[in-house]
């Protein structure tokens, strides 16, 4: 049973202060079980003592235990694509399933400017430009192929950037190498991983700057965090990375911006050192074009001459 449907049933059990507690859970549930005990003493017009004693009746030890179960609940309800598209199937028409997610992936970029804090952005890039020893980015389940490509574009930017794919395995060595005056960046969006809260928590202590990018539900990452990024994510069957994909370019483009003409000149160095073979350069094109048009005479001449 749900703490909400637990509460609903229990409610004739509570004392008249305890039921004004309930009644301010339920009556905005479950973000005001989310604030503080304090907080939402005063938004029930009791005392921080009236709130836990609520969650004694409820079997539940803590407030913050509380809280760790409503995360639970929470994400177990929003975050499993299985459960959000039973939700919001019926909500789609097949015939404009294209044109409603053109829109709806927009709205999550525009909210962009609404929900990430200028000031927070701001310290990020300061962070990152200001020639960190070193730069660790790392993501979970679906998000490590953007914290891998914003890792190989940062590192044409700046020096000294790694994906950390396993930073708690095969990768600790990079985490191990943080210091003051480092950089750990965390991908962490619902349903949220132990290991980027661990992963924090170990790069924290070792006085590395914290940046944290998540959703709106905020993930336990955060209480590590030096910087938070929240991006809105939604969708079905899966969360769009529209938005998150959208604040990752621009943090790499204000990154180059703030660094000026080193940021530049590592970019130019690094094209001249890191050899990429391309299907269609200039001379790749050219031999393609002039095998293409070629006698069959003449290409076997050119077989036997490679």
């Amino acid at each position: 049973m749900s703490i909400h449907d637990e509460i609903f049933a229990r409610m004739d059990e509570l004392s008249p202060a305890e039921k004004k507690v309930a009644r301010a859970l339920l009556s905005n549930y479950p973000s005001a079980g989310l604030e503080s005990a304090a907080r939402l003493a005063k938004t029930a017009g009791t005392s921080t003592p009236t709130v836990l004693r609520l969650l004694g009746r409820l079997g539940i030890g803590s407030y913050p235990d509380f809280q760790a179960l409503l995360r639970d609940e929470v994400g177990h309800y929003m975050s499993s694509p299985v459960n959000r598209t039973e939700r919001e199937r019926g909500l789609h028409d097949e015939q404009s399933v294209l044109s409603q997610a053109i829109r709806e992936r927009i709205a999550l970029v525009e909210a962009l400017e609404t929900h990430v804090p200028p000031s927070e952005f701001g310290r990020a890039v300061k962070a990152l430009a200001d020639r960190p020893k070193r730069v660790v980015i790392s993501g979970g389940y679906f998000t490590r192929y953007l914290a891998m490509l914003v890792a190989s574009q940062l590192d044409q930017v700046i020096p000294n950037v790694d994906f950390v794919s396993e930073p708690l395995g095969h990768d600790i060595s990079k985490y191990l190498s943080l210091a003051k005056g480092s950089v750990a960046i965390l991908l962490d969006f619902r349903r949220y991983e132990m290991a980027a809260k661990t992963a924090a928590e170990f790069a924290k202590a070792r006085g590395a700057t914290v940046i944290v990018i998540t959703d709106q539900g905020l993930s336990p990452t955060t209480n590590s965090a030096d910087i938070v990024l929240p991006v809105m994510v939604d969708g079905i069957p899966f969360d769009s990375d529209a938005g998150l994909v959208v604040l990752l370019e621009a943090l790499v483009e204000a990154v180059l911006l703030a660094t000026g003409d080193r940021g530049i000149e590592r970019m130019k160095e690094w094209e001249k050192s890191v050899q990429v073979t391309r299907a269609y350069g200039t001379q790749n094109h050219a031999r393609a074009t002039s095998v293409a048009t070629a006698t069959p005479e003449t290409r076997q001449m050119d077989w036997e001459e490679s």
